[in-house]
């Protein structure tokens, strides 16, 4: 299993906050976690709201708490509320189960991260961790619909 450099976690960093940029998305909050949930790296831009880290942190350690992207997480929260309901107060509340939150998968796909992006729309949080992903040569799973 490979693991999730400290260049490589900066390249998905700024190219995710590029991609923001060029679709002129809301001020953004960034957070690229390793596979053990540790924080390699986050940004928060000028004029993000208040808590907008903890939300794509949220995003992040959810889908690497359950081992899917938080567009399942999403989709289960909508079948199962009380399942995530518990998971969330299990993982101290840092769950939030809304898409922006996508695993890092390397070429044997394993999982070796996740990024979570907050600002914008679900959507586009989640392109934004996508376009961040692949320019760091790795495959991006934010979970299926």
């Amino acid at each position: 299993m490979s693991s999730l450099s400290l260049d490589a976690a900066q390249t998905i960093l700024s190219t995710a906050l590029d991609h923001c940029r060029a679709g002129h998305f809301k001020p953004m909050a960034v957070v690229v976690l390793d596979a053990r949930g540790a924080v390699k790296v986050s940004a928060a831009e000028d004029g993000t709201s208040l808590k907008r880290f903890e939300v794509a942190h949220g995003k992040a350690y959810g889908a690497l708490a359950l081992g899917m992207g938080s567009r399942s997480i999403f989709k289960r929260a909508k079948e199962q509320a009380f399942f995530v309901a518990s998971v969330t107060s299990v993982v101290g509340g840092a769950l939030v189960p809304v898409p922006g939150g996508v695993l890092i998968r390397d070429a044997a796909g394993e999982v070796i991260g996740a990024v979570g992006i907050s600002g914008d729309t679900s959507e586009n949080d989640e392109a934004a961790a996508g376009a961040g992903i692949a320019a760091a040569g790795f495959t991006a799973d934010p979970g299926a619909d």
